[in-house]
């Protein structure tokens, strides 16, 4: 929002929400409709293309998004080292609402104006060209001086500081205006649009071309990294003048009173407002050519097919909220989302989706394109193992100095919670760390004080046999149902501390730590008011609503930990599951050793994980932040 919102600031529909789409469908449907009845002459294309290319205008802009999160989490290339935060990515979650507007403004200009006029061709040389003419003429020009009037504070306060509040860009920036600066800059747009209208040269691939121009050069100027290569410019040294690059309009983003053009610079060079910077930071964004070589990485997967869409790379609008069930608009996505599935299953390497920094700390978060229903299938467990391996040997490579492994990538079937890799590769520099002390330090520090007695139910992980151990040696007494559970758990708790195990029968307790094996007809044994508290990285399936669902082990991060506008799956906004910043923290307290493997630990061991948590700002969350 302005600083002082002038008049036409909010978007006519945002009343509509999400359902402001529905205005277009009965131009769409019409659409359809005239071109089925109307005899084969008669029919205009035009008309109906036009929802279909609004589409794919939507594709276009998305492509672009994801693209340059890609290349700014790699790091090469980038142009302002800065990040951004949930705030900008909520002040940009209507960058459709340009597209929309456009789409009105088209249904209705076709309804209006006279079928002569409006049926137009696929070509016309003429007016491709007269076009073109009419954009570096009138609408350059024209712009140019809008765009310094828009930086006079009357209107800068009441319009244009929306826009600005953005000094770190994204493709999507390029759209964000208040509704009446969008009503301005059609006009602008619409001279090339209406001249070769009136003067019946138009055609379909002029008016597509041309709103495809205006879309490519938007957002490419808005991109944070740059690509456009010297040969280029030194081929063809007028370009200069009639294109711009991405570094070149971020100047205009982080020093406000230069570089004012739209596209074309020239009446940048002609009027002096020029940056004088604007080739120096253009090479030097070049020479940054090399990928960043993070500290800490931390190793995810994907979890089911729709959670490609959340990945920072994926939709902004739904990363930035926490994972929950599919959205109903995904179904309609299901051909893509189904294209990616098959593309993840070819693509056998990791890609970077994350780049954060924390106390001089590079922070990476690393995909690995395999989705749950494969971690629990046995016979692609070796495969899977072999990419982590992979993942590991190429992060050491790159002088990563710890990894930590999360989901699923640490499982005990799977590699002995790491310590296969260990076992393989026994001169790695990189520290793998299984994240199990911080988790069972939250477990233990999560418990109500008043709890004396806990249920341990599900599949017994390296976190669960430590937090039982833990529990028992502090007082609490720990249940469990199963004998052989029971027998598997004495193994781990020394000396006195095993008369604290029980074996019970009553599924009464009031505290039930969790894990993946919990099924729904224990729940609903639970009597009411019972606390799950899982100790997995992936949390149990609410069914009991008399029942209190604590998160997965996770910690609210400090502050100043840089660029974070996407949630970690099902966790709230600025939340990190506690095997990531078990990651973090084992870089920053400098530890040599590698936590993960068998290995029994001890009450010791979590408290210094617990300790070094806190000290670097990171707090436990609450089990009232838990949706």
């Amino acid at each position: 929002m302005a600083t002082k919102p002038g008049i036409l600031t909010e978007w006519p529909w945002k009343p509509l929400g999400s359902y402001k789409h529905i205005l277009l469908a009965p131009w769409a449907i019409h659409s359809i409709y005239s071109f089925v009845v109307s005899d084969k002459n008669e029919r205009d294309y035009g008309y109906l293309l036009i929802f279909p290319f609004l589409l794919l205008r939507m594709l276009h802009d998305q492509i672009w998004i994801s693209l340059s999160r890609y290349r700014t989490a790699k790091g090469n290339n980038r142009i302002v080292d800065k990040g951004i935060e949930f705030d900008q990515v909520d002040r940009e979650r209507n960058w459709d609402d340009q597209i929309l507007f456009n789409g009105l403004i088209f249904y209705i200009g076709h309804t209006f104006i006279p079928p002569s006029y409006s049926n137009l061709p696929f070509w016309r040389t003429d007016g491709v060209i007269l076009t073109i003419l009419l954009h570096t003429g009138p609408v350059e020009f024209l712009y140019y001086w809008f765009h310094r009037a828009l930086h006079h504070h009357f209107l800068y306060s009441r319009y244009h500081s929306h826009h600005h509040s953005s000094i770190v860009t994204e493709p999507i920036t390029s759209v964000i205006h208040p509704f009446a600066e969008h009503i301005v800059y059609f006009l602008l747009f619409a001279i090339p649009l209406a001249t070769t209208v009136t003067l019946k040269n138009a055609s379909i691939i002029s008016f597509a071309g041309y709103i495809s121009y205006i879309d490519f050069m938007n957002n490419m100027g808005h991109c944070n990294f740059e690509f456009i290569p010297k040969w280029i410019f030194s081929l063809f040294p007028p370009l200069k003048y009639i294109m711009y690059t991405p570094s070149f309009h971020s100047l205009h983003h982080t020093q406000f009173r230069t570089n004012y053009s739209l596209f074309m610079p020239f009446y940048d060079y002609i009027y002096g407002t020029m940056d004088k910077s604007s080739d120096s930071l253009y090479e030097t964004s070049l020479e940054r050519a090399e990928e960043e070589s993070p500290d800490v990485v931390h190793l995810t997967h994907l979890t089911t097919p729709e959670s490609i869409y959340h990945l920072r790379i994926g939709f902004a609008s739904l990363a930035s909220k926490p994972y929950t069930s599919a959205k109903w608009y995904l179904w309609l996505m299901w051909p893509f989302t189904c294209w990616s599935v098959f593309m993840s299953w070819i693509y056998g390497h990791t890609f970077v989706s994350e780049r954060n920094t924390f106390d001089k700390l590079k922070l990476h978060t690393w995909v690995l394109p395999r989705y749950i229903v494969q971690y629990n299938l046995p016979w692609r467990r070796e495969a899977i193992s072999s990419l982590i391996e992979e993942a590991i040997l190429e992060a050491d490579k790159k002088g990563v100095k710890v990894m930590s492994l999360g989901l699923l990538n640490q499982g005990e079937e799977l590699n002995r919670n790491g310590e296969l890799y260990i076992e393989r590769h026994p001169n790695l520099r990189i520290k793998l760390v299984d994240g199990s002390r911080l988790a069972a330090a939250f477990l233990i520090n999560t418990i109500p004080k008043a709890g004396t007695q806990v249920l341990v139910r599900g599949n017994l992980t390296k976190v669960a046999h430590a937090t039982a151990s833990a529990l028992c040696q502090r007082g609490i007494q720990v249940a469990t149902l199963r004998k052989d559970d029971y027998e598997k758990l004495k193994l781990r708790i020394p000396g006195e501390s095993q008369r604290n195990l029980v074996l019970s029968t009553s599924y009464d307790h009031k505290i039930w730590l969790v894990g993946d094996e919990l099924t729904e007809k224990e729940q609903s044994r639970a009597s009411k008011g019972t606390i799950f508290i899982p100790y997995t990285q992936i949390p149990p399936r609410k069914l009991r609503k008399d029942c209190f669902y604590h998160s997965t082990p996770a910690m609210i991060i400090p502050p100043s930990l840089d660029n974070m506008h996407s949630c970690e799956n099902w966790l709230p906004r600025r939340v990190m599951s506690a095997w990531r910043v078990a990651g973090i923290v084992h870089a920053l307290e400098g530890w040599n050793w590698n936590e993960c493997g068998q290995t029994i630990l001890t009450c010791d061991d979590i408290d210094k994980a617990w300790e070094g948590a806190l000290r670097h700002g990171f707090i436990p969350l609450p089990p009232m932040l838990v949706a």
